[in-house]
């Protein structure tokens, strides 16, 4: 103890006096305590500045690699700019995640870039796997200390990894599961890629319910839990749950084919007489499932719940008055119908739904008795809608219809304005509308968690029947008459158009049935509804026979 007091103090004295002395002595001291700066003319420090050199980019990255190969978490975020968050993102690197043996080989430097490649083990409670990944640093120069520094981000650690994110390996949050369609079918992500996120939320929130047993595995924890862990490496399997869902291998292999027509693309599959949902797929670049929680306006396949509240009011009907002329002006607002759409004064709201026209529709939203809440009463109390109560055993959108004033109100009965929907809702709209009765989409039965399905009034069958007329005659006489040509049987169809801010196209959508199955699509490319979301409807009722 004596002779550590006596060395602080003479190198407390020692310092003292260089500071009192020779400016180049106390730099060299100072310098070699925080190995930063360089030395001026008269011997002072000078904050370096630029982008840094070539040999201070390998020097940092070396360093950085070094600290971290010795699981050294403090001095491997001292060698970035942003020491703490990388130091407790490292130090769970070894602790929390169990990773060790880390070695790294940096690649070719690429101006201030170097990738790398770590190569490493996890070991936990007996069970050891290697890990090997690539991932990437970039070198920059520290605003406060002119030092060349790693520019930090959770993805140099490992490119999984997001802000808040961190890395965890023991028991899985959820045991793994074998999900199967309803005729005993495996469903996995490496087959039907669209049901990744799906399979991975059904795990989540039905693992511990299908029987399995949880497994080892590295995983990526979230920082808001929200999300489920996203797995990085399975130490050890555990046993799988069996999970039966509603949907069908055979037309969900037809979706996943169907969506890739289009990018941004996203189809859903119900059968009316149950609710149950036989295919959901998506082709997106952001793994986002729009197909489920999509918030869009829905454009003219909104006319079918239009349709349906001119009847149910006693407007019209299907052979009733609804004249198509080529403009109609609502509170100063005009609106026009498609390019090339014959105007039509005598038009039956058949015709008028079959060909698209919105002025049809707009000339008669103002009709007593008809109010500003009209459309979300019909919404909401006959179709379902909007009311944030469906339980379709994973995350999902109901549609929101909401009572509009002004132009908006117009714009709504179109599909336009405030209206949002996703094709989840619309070919729920479409099983509604053909069978006059809602029964709530699910994915996995109700009994499975004792969810409580949605309910709505539904349709008075003369108001069902004259909606799927109008959809058989837009399906062979009207809008929907090529993308549905070729299929037999009982068929039925929707078109839909919509305007997105920023878009240089229309979204196009597509709602249709074919005997006990349908169908709706929508896809930010391809214009008119018939021309884009109108074949991946059509081959996806094909497939469901």
């Amino acid at each position: 103890m004596a002779g550590k007091g006596v060395k602080v103090a003479v190198i407390g004295g020692v310092f003292a006096v260089m500071v009192g002395g020779a400016g180049y002595g106390a730099y060299n001291i100072v310098s070699a305590l925080d190995g930063d700066g360089s030395t001026g003319a008269a011997g002072a420090t000078t904050k370096k500045s630029g982008p840094p050199s070539g040999d201070e980019v390998e020097e940092t990255a070396e360093k950085f690699f070094t600290a971290w190969e010795k699981g050294d978490a403090t001095t491997a975020a001292s060698h970035t700019n942003n020491a703490a968050a990388a130091g407790p993102l490292l130090t769970a690197y070894g602790a929390d995640a169990h990773i060790t043996d880390v070695e790294i080989t940096p690649g070719t430097t690429a101006g201030t870039g170097v990738p790398f490649t770590v190569k490493a083990k996890v070991a936990y409670e007996g069970a050891a796997k290697p890990l090997t990944y690539r991932s990437e640093l970039t070198v920059v120069r520290g605003e406060t200390t002119g030092r060349a520094l790693v520019d930090w981000r959770p993805s140099v650690v490992h490119p999984a990894l997001k802000a808040g994110d961190t890395l965890v390996t023991g028991e899985s949050a959820a045991p793994a599961i074998k999900a199967v369609d309803r005729d005993g079918t495996v469903l996995t992500k490496e087959k039907y890629p669209s049901l990744g996120p799906v399979l991975d939320t059904l795990r989540e929130k039905y693992g511990d319910k299908a029987g399995g047993t949880p497994g080892v595995e590295l995983a990526v924890r979230h920082e808001s839990r929200e999300a489920a862990d996203t797995p990085l490496l399975t130490l050890a399997e555990g046993e799988p749950g069996r999970l039966e869902t509603t949907l069908s291998a055979g037309v969900q292999a037809a979706a996943e084919k169907a969506v890739k027509r289009y990018g941004e693309s996203s189809v859903v599959a119900v059968r009316p007489s149950t609710g149950e949902v036989l295919a959901v797929a998506n082709n997106r670049a952001d793994g986002f499932n729009a197909a489920f929680q999509g918030r869009v306006a829905p454009g003219s396949t909104m006319k079918i719940i239009t349709a349906a509240m001119l009847i149910d009011n006693g407007v019209t009907d299907m052979n009733g008055p609804a004249p198509c002329p080529d403009t109609a002006t609502w509170q100063s607002q005009t609106f026009k119908n498609l390019t090339g759409m014959p105007a039509d004064e005598g038009a039956s709201l058949a015709n008028t739904f079959m060909r698209s026209c919105n002025t049809g529709f707009i000339k008669l939203v103002d009709e007593d008795p008809l109010t500003d809440s009209s459309l979300t009463a019909e919404a909401e109390e006959r179709f379902g809608l909007g009311r944030d109560d469906w339980q379709t055993g994973i995350v999902s959108f109901d549609g929101r219809v909401p009572a509009s004033g002004g132009p908006d109100r117009a714009a709504n009965a179109i599909g336009q304005g405030q209206v949002q929907m996703n094709p989840l809702n619309m070919a729920s709209v479409t099983a509604t509308a053909i069978t006059g009765e809602f029964r709530q989409p699910h994915l996995v039965p109700f009994e499975l968690d004792d969810r409580k399905p949605a309910t709505a009034k539904g349709l008075p069958q003369s108001t069902a029947a004259q909606l799927k007329q109008m959809m058989r005659l837009t399906a062979t006489q009207g809008t929907g008459r090529a993308a549905m040509s070729g299929l037999g049987g009982d068929i039925g169809a929707k078109t839909g158009s919509a305007e997105v801010d920023g878009q240089t196209t229309s979204n196009s959508w597509f709602t249709g049935f074919r005997g006990d199955v349908t169908a709706a699509a929508m896809t930010e490319e391809g214009g008119h509804g018939g021309d884009a979301a109108g074949p991946i409807v059509a081959d996806v009722l094909r497939a469901g026979g």
